[in-house]
């Protein structure tokens, strides 16, 4: 249910719902925490990001890299750039994904050059990009 609020632009709802789950001592698996980490997104609360971040590292799901990509989505989201790079900086394993995300990340801040610095970067290490990478780059 949270994950459908998430994806349809409910935020608030969503996170909500995921209020009632912890009241609730409901346990929150990796999905969940992606869906939350979209709808703080969504809504740019950055604060609830990162609450939800402590909470990603107390269940050991920091080293998932479909949640770290979440992670450095709502930190870009919300506008917080050196906690995006921070997360992006200790992924033990990044896909296309990963670099797409952080490049549209700088690009969408106003850090063009930092953005096709990692574009070369993404290059150097061997990663394809593809459409949304060039359309991340162009941004």
């Amino acid at each position: 249910m949270i994950a459908a609020y998430s994806q349809n632009g409910h935020g608030k709802e969503a996170l909500d719902l995921f209020r009632q789950m912890q009241c609730k001592n409901v346990a929150s698996d990796r999905i969940t925490f992606i869906s939350v980490l979209d709808a703080c997104a969504s809504l740019a609360a950055l604060a609830e990001g990162k609450a939800n971040h402590a909470g990603i590292i107390d269940k050991g799901y920091e080293t998932d890299v479909v949640v770290g990509n979440a992670l450095v989505n709502m930190y870009g989201k919300c506008g917080s750039l050196d906690d995006a790079g921070s997360v992006f900086s200790k992924m033990s394993q990044r896909d296309v994904v990963s670099w797409n995300t952080m490049i549209a990340t700088y690009a969408q801040n106003g850090n063009g050059r930092k953005a096709f610095k990692l574009f070369r970067q993404m290059q150097l290490t061997g990663v394809k990009p593809n459409n949304i990478t060039f359309i991340s780059i162009l941004d």
